[in-house]
């Protein structure tokens, strides 16, 4: 029971869609402003998300994560707190471009083949965006101890945890794992982070 009351588990879902997001483009730190339709899908995640016994939800600080987050806790009605290091990886000078195979052809095949490695020019690789979420986390599991903790984050902080955590090298030729819309269970208890369940709700239904 004493393990028990130290396990915090950590649901992860990624923030709706966004005007970039319909546009395919690339967001990084920049953010874009939520559709109609995600505003929408936000709405109907906090009805779908009522049946579990949420205590706070964590959020990356950017505008689209948080208006994600807000409409969701219109239903669940808990604490708020967002966290920077849950933000997406920086991708630097990519940013805002739709079509980086026609721009940089080379440099993106380059990149894709690098696995952890993966750095967009002026941007930051993988292996940071796993180092500051995992620290965001260990260090949330232990201010709220044995709590349920929404997690409204980013594809690549997911991808990032959830990757490392199956033992991936982030290479093209791995199967996909990770379907759309989806709630991931992460757990963290006396031997650290580890994952509880991968796709375990899908919440655009």
């Amino acid at each position: 029971m004493q393990d028990q009351y130290k396990t915090t588990r950590f649901g992860l879902i990624r923030h709706a869609q966004t005007v970039w997001n319909r546009e395919k483009k690339i967001q990084g730190h920049s953010d874009s402003p939520l559709t109609a339709e995600g505003e929408g899908q936000a709405s109907s995640w906090g009805q779908r998300l009522l049946q579990f016994p949420w205590d706070r939800i964590l959020a990356s600080d950017t505008g689209r994560t948080l208006a994600t987050a807000e409409k969701i806790n219109a239903y669940l009605k808990i604490r708020l707190t967002t966290d920077s290091r849950l933000r997406e990886q920086d991708w630097g000078q990519w940013v805002g471009v739709q079509q980086i195979e026609s721009e940089a052809p080379q440099m993106l095949t380059a990149q894709v083949h690098s696995g952890w490695d993966f750095c967009p020019p002026g941007g930051e690789s993988r292996k940071s965006v796993l180092k500051r979420s995992q620290k965001a986390l260990i260090e949330a599991a232990g201010r709220y101890r044995g709590d349920n903790l929404l997690v409204v984050t980013h594809e690549g902080v997911i991808k990032s945890l959830i990757y490392h955590l199956c033992g991936r090298k982030f290479l093209p030729g791995e199967p996909a794992i990770l379907k759309a819309y989806q709630l991931h269970w992460l757990i963290h208890h006396s031997n650290g982070l580890r994952l509880e369940e991968l796709n375990a709700l899908a919440i655009d239904r």
